[in-house]
């Protein structure tokens, strides 16, 4: 089976305190913006809208069809947020962006990542494969979902490691109960 590289740089504010790792993007013609969470369906935007605005539709395009990728950027800058995913190259099983269906090939260089944003001090994984390829990386436990756990990293790097349910719709939780979920994560880590 044919494998596929990540299609995005990493996303890096210099002032980065917190690192969300999904898995790896969909296929391209199920994104509506050239950024993280691309698919108009998967509702992790919506849910930053609704923890930071109280507004599932905060950052959604004039045109209702897809994300507003410059609102969203500048956001995540400001907020210092950094984003990428836990996998560099997969294989997809079969033709969908199903967590279960992702073989990965090449796990993210964490560590390298991690050296570039030195102010961060929480990894956030957004679903199972995420979650349990940063435990495989380094060593470490599952926290339950909406919980966290402390890494440490290197030598004396102290991070919390936060594992937070799914985005995707099929997930089977209410978007609002999602978003408690994130919001209490935000407020621990500093964020919001």
């Amino acid at each position: 089976m044919e494998t596929e590289k990540h299609p995005l740089e990493p996303f890096l504010p210099e002032a980065a305190r917190l690192l969300m790792l999904g898995s790896f993007p969909p296929k391209k013609e199920k994104w509506s913006m050239d950024f993280f969470y691309p698919n108009f369906i998967n509702d992790m935007w919506r849910i930053f809208g609704i923890v930071f605005f109280h507004d599932r539709n905060h950052f959604i395009a004039s045109d209702g069809k897809h994300f507003d990728k410059e609102k969203i950027v500048s956001f995540c800058r400001e907020k210092g947020i950094a984003l990428f995913d836990s996998a560099t190259e997969i294989i997809r099983m079969k033709d969908n962006a199903s967590d279960k269906f992702l073989e990965i090939v090449s796990p993210a260089d964490l560590d390298s990542l991690l050296e570039k944003i030195p102010l961060c001090g929480s990894i956030v994984t957004t679903g199972e494969k995420a979650t349990d390829t940063v435990c495989r990386i380094f060593g470490c436990n599952k926290p339950k979902t909406g919980e966290s756990a402390l890494l440490t990293i290197g030598q004396d790097r102290k991070l919390a490691f936060y594992r937070m349910p799914s985005s995707s719709r099929a997930y089977p939780m209410p978007i609002d109960r999602k978003a408690e979920i994130y919001k209490a994560m935000f407020m621990e880590a500093g964020i919001l």
